[in-house]
């Protein structure tokens, strides 16, 4: 696989395909894998670049201070990609966000799914629902932590596990395993946030924005595709996915591959 080098910080991505660029960014509790699904449907007409965040997958951390948003610029500089359409997931639709605010001239269009927003303080009712299922886990319990962060959000708060793919989760923990690793390490790091935080700056997004969520999706996830949707100016609220909850591109991908085709069809139209 191709790595970027930025000061000593290894940068893996993936590069398929021809045409306008697609740059996917992965959720905190995963990595570029989490986007298998949409690499062949979306790479017939683009290019399609997948990025590891820095720290998470298979990219590597210094000690040295940095900024999630930059490094996608960087990425796309070292690539010749003068702008790029961004498909962010939870996390990696915040850092989506920040990278538009930050470098509004080379974000072509954004695609939202179960994001994240930089600056959002979760919910009393949210922060109760995870208390209710990982109050018993002990931090240091990296496999039970896992555990319990599939089932919060892979599953979703009003699903029954043993409806679920046996293999979609076992494959969502050994993501989250190594995403939570990922974040002790960036723990220790001076992580640079957009300033100001891009709650407080949804007004300012420019590109034209799609945004959906997973049915099953905790709730603040939910609200707060309506609230992007909402503030925005050029923003579109699709519904929200049926039967899927944060991890949709892996968990409903034809629906996810639907969607983003056809926004992607219409920003090349």
């Amino acid at each position: 696989m191709p790595y970027l080098d930025l000061s000593g910080a290894s940068l893996a991505y993936d590069d398929d395909g021809t045409g306008p660029a697609v740059l996917l960014l992965h959720a905190g509790i995963a990595d570029r894998r989490m986007w298998r699904e949409q690499v062949g449907p979306l790479s017939a007409m683009h290019r399609v670049i997948r990025l590891d965040l820095r720290g998470y997958g298979d990219s590597t951390l210094t000690r040295a201070s940095f900024a999630h948003h930059d490094d996608v610029v960087a990425l796309l500089d070292s690539l010749g990609v003068q702008r790029a359409v961004l498909v962010g997931a939870s996390f990696g639709g915040a850092v989506a966000i920040d990278t538009a605010l930050a470098y509004p001239d080379r974000v072509a269009g954004l695609a939202l799914i179960g994001s994240a927003l930089s600056g959002h303080e979760w919910s009393e009712e949210v922060d109760e629902l995870w208390e209710a299922l990982a109050a018993q886990v002990g931090t240091d319990d990296v496999d039970a932590m896992a555990e319990a962060e599939v089932r919060f959000w892979v599953v979703g708060p009003g699903r029954d596990l043993s409806t679920m793919d046996p293999d979609l989760l076992d494959f969502a923990w050994r993501m989250d395993r190594r995403a939570l690793a990922a974040e002790a390490a960036l723990g220790q790091v001076d992580v640079r946030q957009l300033q100001p935080v891009a709650t407080y700056r949804l007004a300012e997004v420019r590109p034209p924005t799609l945004v959906t969520a997973g049915a099953a999706d905790v709730p603040d996830i939910r609200r707060l595709a309506d609230r992007m949707a909402a503030e925005i100016p050029n923003a579109h609220r699709l519904p929200d996915i049926p039967d899927a909850a944060h991890l949709a591109p892996l968990e409903r991908p034809e629906a996810v591959n639907r969607i983003l085709l056809s926004f992607l069809g219409a920003l090349r139209g």
